[in-house]
């Protein structure tokens, strides 16, 4: 996680909030968290791979919780997804009506790089970054979304409620 994108997190967070539970997608902290800008918050972290701030050890794509959540988090982890559309459909199931989705993800001309550190793609690894049309196209069916893309940096942010 890079400075500009935590930074939108905590912004948004902060104008939006407070939330009384959180879902994070893609949690396992490679360089950093977002985790406390939600304080209060119950808080639950999934990823693929154990690490630091995982709570739940499963393929977001597939992960179904038993409990729906107001607002769900996905930070710089949509462009290491072979299935996006198995992403989103997580984020959905798991808002209640209403909730926010909340994200961070790397675009063009950003350098490709590992999920696991940060740095040079390791032998298949999956990566391929997010552009406005493709991001617009996976939140088809929620409302209130907003996108921002800096292209300057390399960064795409987005918001969307569950209906």
């Amino acid at each position: 996680m890079h400075l500009a994108a935590a930074s939108f997190v905590a912004v948004t967070a902060a104008r939006l909030g407070p939330f009384d539970s959180v879902l994070e997608l893609g949690g396992r902290a490679v360089n950093g968290s977002v985790r406390s800008y939600f304080p209060r918050a119950h808080y639950v972290s999934v990823d693929i791979r154990p690490g630091l701030e995982v709570d739940v050890v499963a393929d977001a794509t597939t992960y179904r919780p038993d409990e729906r959540f107001d607002c769900c988090v996905c930070c710089e982890t949509l462009e290491h997804v072979p299935d996006p559309d198995g992403f989103v459909a997580t984020a959905w199931g798991s808002l209640r009506p209403g909730g926010l989705f909340i994200l961070t993800a790397a675009c063009p001309p950003r350098a490709a790089h590992s999920a696991v550190d940060g740095g040079p793609l390791r032998d298949g690894e999956w990566y391929l970054n997010v552009e406005e049309d493709r991001l617009a196209s996976w939140l088809v069916g929620w409302k209130d979304v907003d996108i921002e893309v800096h292209d300057d940096r390399g960064d795409i942010y987005g918001l969307a409620v569950k209906p």
